[in-house]
């Protein structure tokens, strides 16, 4: 079977929005994610693809979980990192061009959009605890 790894980025703003994007593929929102690239380690990758997807620099908090499941045929492991956004955010400049809007939503909201990732929500949702 084949692998893939990644990280996901739970962040919050002054106002407990939590920072979510979404893709051209599909109308699904989840938070920033992405593959990990050779000689990266899940930190790396998340702030790197906080700062693609989104725009914003962003430092770890702390590391919350890994969530291993299969996808498509791929045994998928994501290494999940609650974090801090820096700044502001300089616009979305995702190279692989799949990501189109990037929004803060409010918790209250979570439960009324569509999900990539439905199972993300109970983690978005510890964090704020």
């Amino acid at each position: 079977m084949k692998h893939w790894f990644g990280s996901a980025a739970i962040c919050f703003n002054e106002k407990n929005e939590v920072l979510m994007v979404r893709g051209s593929d599909n109308e699904g929102w989840a938070i920033p994610s992405g593959g990990i690239e050779k000689g990266e380690t899940p930190e790396v990758c998340c702030i790197r693809e906080v700062k693609e997807e989104t725009g914003y620099d962003v430092r770890i908090i702390e590391k919350l979980t890994v969530k291993e499941t299969i996808i498509k045929g791929f045994e998928v492991k994501t290494h999940y990192f609650k974090v801090e956004k820096l700044g502001e955010s300089e616009g979305i400049d995702d190279p692989d061009e799949t990501i189109v809007e990037a929004a803060w939503i409010a918790l209250s909201d979570l439960k009324d959009l569509t999900h990539m990732y439905p199972e993300d929500v109970g983690t978005i949702i510890r964090c704020t605890k």
